[in-house]
């Protein structure tokens, strides 16, 4: 299996988007999230979906290190195309489907049972909106896209307040990595009826 370090895969240096758009996630907040989620032990043969993909990176390693499949949704054309090609350079073409879409609009349509995720990152640039972040997590939860026991993974800057759940996610924990902070939030367990 290969598998994503450093920015590369099998030796090889995976691509990114040109200009200065795309803020790929560093390479120490990457391996702090990874070595998170294999102690959590949620990716080997995990759905996953990684909207604002940017360079790719995290849908990527997810694949790297197990995920069974991997949906990048990226609105910019040439980030997308170049996610593409890293994802056939290192041998993913068969997990990985690339949208060239708003994240909004590519969540609008709903999930049928089987195509909900286990774990949804997001990583979008830090000048998004808090109100746009919290339409999309509002989208993820009210056009079921997640699974019973999904993760959500999100990326800000640590100036950034905390994302604004919406009903049907709950905020796990919080870690902060210099200028970067992450939270992690699941769907809650149902409440049982006496």
């Amino acid at each position: 299996m290969t598998r994503i370090i450093s920015g590369s895969a099998g030796g090889r240096q995976l691509s990114t988007p040109p200009g200065a758009r795309t803020r790929p996630t560093s390479d120490r907040v990457r391996e702090a999230v990874f070595s998170r989620l294999d102690h959590l032990d949620v990716l080997a043969g995990a759905r996953v979906l990684d909207l604002f993909a940017g360079s790719g990176a995290l849908g990527l390693e997810a694949a790297s290190r197990g995920a069974s499949s991997v949906v990048l949704v990226e609105s910019d054309r040439t980030a997308a195309a170049v996610i593409r090609a890293n994802a056939r350079a290192v041998g993913f073409g068969e997990r990985v489907l690339v949208l060239a879409d708003l994240a909004e609009r590519a969540l609008l349509s709903g999930a049928a049972e089987d195509e909900r995720f286990d774990v949804v990152f997001l990583d979008p640039p830090y000048e998004l909106p808090e109100d746009r972040l919290a339409d999309v997590l509002t989208l993820l939860v009210v056009h079921r896209w997640l699974a019973a026991d999904a993760l959500v993974v999100v990326e800000r800057s640590a100036r950034s307040p905390e994302p604004r759940w919406p009903a049907g996610l709950e905020s796990s924990e919080q870690r902060r990595y210099g200028e970067t902070t992450v939270w992690f939030a699941q769907v809650p367990e149902p409440q049982e009826v006496a």
